[in-house]
């Protein structure tokens, strides 16, 4: 039994995806929120270290955030968990990085949980690891998802053997949730 005062994710370190431009602010924060609160060590990862331009409602730039490391320089063994925000931009910019996207197969292929949200499915698709599963997404990525063999579903939050996926900001609180539960039970 853990120490009341013990937080869930003391001890796990998360990675977590910022384009360069792009990604979603809301989707980009509240789950690095999450995590950090419930005790985690977390990086945000980019193809460049500097500034990640986030947006609001894929249009409106918002606020810049630190990207700590690069795809190029991590490797698995560090993150027991990663997180994939969306934004159309954003997630479609993380897909053609092709170190990205090694380190999502690589990750899945270890066991590993992975929380993805709105878009950012689309890292998945590229990465060859939708075949045989049920996610959800942003619903104009279910053809996507299909052609790639995976069931899409229109739910808030499903969880399909370590991988998380929510369709929009609107199922934040649900993927947060459960993305800190999931990433617990992972590390347990």
């Amino acid at each position: 039994m853990s120490e009341p005062d013990q937080q869930p994710l003391e001890g796990t370190t998360v990675g977590i995806f910022l384009a360069q431009e792009g990604s979603e602010e809301i989707e980009f924060t509240e789950p690095k929120e999450a995590v950090t609160d419930a005790g985690a060590t977390v990086d945000v990862l980019g193809s460049d270290t500097g500034a990640g331009e986030t947006v609001n409602n894929d249009l409106e730039w918002s606020d810049s955030y630190e990207i700590e490391r690069t795809f190029e320089e991590v490797s698995v063994d560090e993150y027991d968990a990663l997180i994939v925000p969306g934004g159309t931009v954003g997630a479609d910019t993380l897909r053609t990085n092709e170190d990205a996207v090694d380190l999502i197969r690589a990750h899945l292929s270890d066991g590993k949980p992975i929380g993805v949200i709105c878009h950012g499915p689309w890292v998945l698709v590229e990465a060859d690891v939708v075949d045989g599963r049920t996610l959800t997404s942003y619903h104009s990525l279910e053809t996507d998802i299909h052609n790639a063999g995976g069931e899409w579903v229109d739910e808030e939050v499903i969880t399909d053997d370590g991988l998380i996926t929510s369709r929009n900001p609107d199922d934040l609180e649900a993927f947060c949730e459960t993305i800190v539960e999931e990433f617990a039970a992972a590390s347990e």
